[in-house]
């Protein structure tokens, strides 16, 4: 065996320790790690420099290899694959050989994360500035690119998406003709809920072109021009003040160094008695550092907070969480419907791309689910204020019916 696949062999012993694992190395020597339970799961190596890529830079030696072909995965169960993997890493924690790696990217990632304005539109572009039909190929009609809320577990993708945007609605408390900002309005779903349904008067902001473009094109189609404003601006540059403001799946985009800023600007920007609802993915454990194949390919200076992380940031800012809920499995749930809709239009992203694209895309949504259902990693619902008494005694609000809100809105 050579050396480098020693190397490699000395670290999966180490890592796997339940389950099974078969690796086929590229010289055809099979080597079986676990404990032997459960259904194995076999990787046959193909490219000899593999084995050094993946002992050097685990997570990204991995995902490149899927991407390249460098390995395959017997019956294509890369599901199976990253589940075995991101159980063992929870469930054994970090191997020595790995902690001098981490911590330097754990301290190096003020510089990684450093995202002034122009530098945050760039990364913006590299994944929402992508192809609008691939994104039509696995997101629901309304275009919601973030974790759905699973009321029941037999919904549909499009019943749960609109499950949470009710939710957040109802954290919200919104009155008709009440001022909202939507940081990060993405396609414009949610700014649309709220105008439409909830009797709001919206701004969006995005740094995307092309969300920017198709949201502004489906508030002209849905004759909410009088109450959407959809602006392609950055967060910071916003001086209006409102009755309440929106984030959903875009502080993950804000990077540690700017997190007291963007919590001084939520402050800056809500009115007195105001209310702030920031939704937004984040990891049960302490903080840490984005994986170097998500950061290289997928959301190049993001990156997803511990809940100290984001608490400390709020407490430093003035602003009281007045609620503060956690969704465990709805986006692994969420996860697993946009995999499955990518995989029955793989015909069509493979025209819109290439197999290297879609295997880059694949690993990204598995993995992604994977970490929400073995990893720790949690979506957190901020909701902030002003002062304490600014929302209800009680939580019963959100679970009334929407008799109520019908009213209201019959009434105006």
């Amino acid at each position: 065996m050579r050396a480098w696949d020693s190397l490699l062999d000395r670290m999966l012993r180490h890592l796997i320790r339940r389950g099974t694992l078969e690796l086929v190395y590229p010289d055809e020597t099979l080597i079986r790690y676990g404990d032997g339970t459960g259904n194995p799961v076999r990787v046959t190596m193909s490219n000899p420099e593999l084995t050094k890529k993946i002992v050097l830079r685990p997570d990204l030696g991995v995902g490149e290899g899927y991407m390249n072909g460098d390995y395959t995965i017997a019956d294509d169960d890369l599901r199976g694959f990253l589940a075995l993997a991101i159980r063992n890493q929870t469930g054994s924690g970090m191997p020595w050989f790995e902690k001098p790696r981490e911590a330097s990217r754990f301290f190096g990632r003020r510089f990684a994360q450093f995202n002034p304005v122009n530098k945050a539109r760039t990364n913006v572009a590299h994944h929402y500035d992508l192809s609008g039909e691939l994104y039509d190929l696995f997101l629901d009609e309304d275009r919601q690119y973030s974790c759905a809320y699973f009321e029941r577990p037999d919904m549909t993708l499009e019943e749960a998406q609109e499950a949470k945007k009710r939710h957040i609605a109802k954290k919200l408390l919104i009155e008709p003709g009440m001022t909202i900002l939507d940081i990060g309005c993405g396609w414009g779903g949610m700014a649309m809920t709220l105008a439409r349904d909830f009797g709001a008067k919206v701004v969006g902001v995005t740094l995307s072109t092309e969300q920017h473009a198709l949201a502004r094109k489906r508030v002209k189609e849905a004759g909410l021009e009088d109450k959407i404003d959809i602006r392609l601006t950055d967060y910071r540059d916003v001086t209006d003040k409102f009755d309440r403001i929106v984030s959903v799946g875009m502080f993950e985009h804000v990077g540690v160094p700017h997190y007291r800023e963007y919590f001084a600007k939520v402050r800056e920007l809500l009115k007195p008695g105001g209310i702030s609802l920031i939704h937004f993915i984040g990891r049960s454990g302490p903080g840490g550092a984005t994986a170097d194949f998500i950061t290289k390919y997928i959301f190049p200076g993001g990156y997803c907070p511990a809940m100290s992380e984001a608490s400390n940031a709020v407490e430093h800012e003035g602003l009281i969480t007045t609620d503060l809920e956690v969704w465990r499995l709805h986006y692994a749930e969420t996860l697993r419907h946009w995999c499955d809709r990518f995989e029955a239009n793989i015909d069509k992203a493979v025209a819109l791309y290439d197999e290297r694209f879609c295997r880059m895309w694949r690993f990204y949504l598995v993995a992604s689910e994977m970490a929400f259902r073995h990893g720790g990693q949690v979506v957190f619902q901020y909701q902030l204020a002003h002062e304490v008494g600014d929302v209800p005694l009680t939580r019963d609000y959100l679970y009334r019916d929407d008799e109520e809100q019908e009213h209201r809105l019959a009434a105006e």
